[in-house]
């Protein structure tokens, strides 16, 4: 975890998995957080990653964690500023990137406008759209406690509420609503605007070239395997090379929730 000064004057703040540094020719994999979280939604993967032939960068979005800017308004804002951020990364090449929920329209939309800033593409609880519950949208823009709490409810599989944390010690529930309180004041509720009011994602998809990995939650309410499918369709018609992989027992939280199974995914997608 740290600042990661870029060749176009900014700073970003980045978990690299424990890797001192960027440097030697391993494949690279950037990865991209949701609405209102930061990097560490990818703690149980970047490690992983870095000691197994990759150099990975958990990066907070701008306005996230501690990367510092102005929150982009729209998905499209959040790919201007990632497309910007790849090219100025200290290592060269396509990446491979990956995103969850909101940030994987971002990654989308960065494929489709960018492909030649992408190898691969990685879709974590992604869907056609992503509609916002009112109930949800008015305790985000009031700041209200209430809008952790819905989500945490949603986004999490009834097994992961009850289960066992992969954290010893760790609360699937409490951890996943503080990380999502902790954001500041007015983040949660502009991303779930950002998430809820882009409507390209069928055209972005047909645009994409990247091999791409898309990985659901069979009990995933926030973006329900079926409203992955024409996604999934548009993808192959614009000539993707797609897989699809149904993690079961699992919600909209992959990456805290069924660690185990994304390592084994990762390790099949990536090169």
């Amino acid at each position: 975890m740290g600042v990661l000064a870029l060749s176009n004057g900014t700073e970003l703040n980045v978990a690299l998995g424990g890797r001192a540094d960027l440097s030697g020719d391993d494949p690279v994999v950037v990865l991209v957080h949701g609405a209102a979280m930061d990097r560490t939604v990818w703690q149980m993967q970047t490690r992983y990653l870095a000691f197994h032939g990759y150099r990975v960068i958990a990066l907070d979005l701008p306005g996230h964690g501690g990367t510092p800017g102005e929150l982009p308004a729209t998905v499209e804002e959040y790919a201007t500023w990632l497309a910007a951020t790849l090219e100025a990364l200290p290592v060269d090449g396509p990446v491979h990137l990956g995103g969850h929920s909101l940030g994987s329209f971002v990654a989308l939309e960065v494929a489709a406008q960018r492909p030649e800033l992408v190898a691969g593409l990685l879709l974590f609880g992604i869907a056609e759209a992503m509609p916002v519950h009112p109930k949800l949208l008015e305790a985000a823009e009031a700041n209200d406690p209430l809008a952790g709490q819905l989500m945490s409810g949603w986004a999490l599989a009834t097994d992961s509420k009850v289960g066992a944390h992969p954290s010893p010690g760790g609360s699937m529930v409490g951890g996943t609503q503080a990380l999502i309180e902790r954001a500041d004041s007015g983040v949660l509720a502009n991303d779930l605007k950002a998430s809820s009011g882009y409507s390209r994602a069928l055209d972005a998809a047909r645009k994409v070239t990247a091999p791409t990995t898309v990985i659901l939650g069979a009990n995933d309410k926030m973006t329900p395997v079926r409203a992955a499918a024409p996604l999934l369709e548009a993808l192959r018609e614009g000539g993707a090379e797609v897989t699809e992989v149904v993690i079961p027992n699992c919600g909209h939280m992959m990456t805290l929730e069924a660690p185990d199974q994304l390592r084994s995914i990762l390790k099949t997608a990536l090169p």
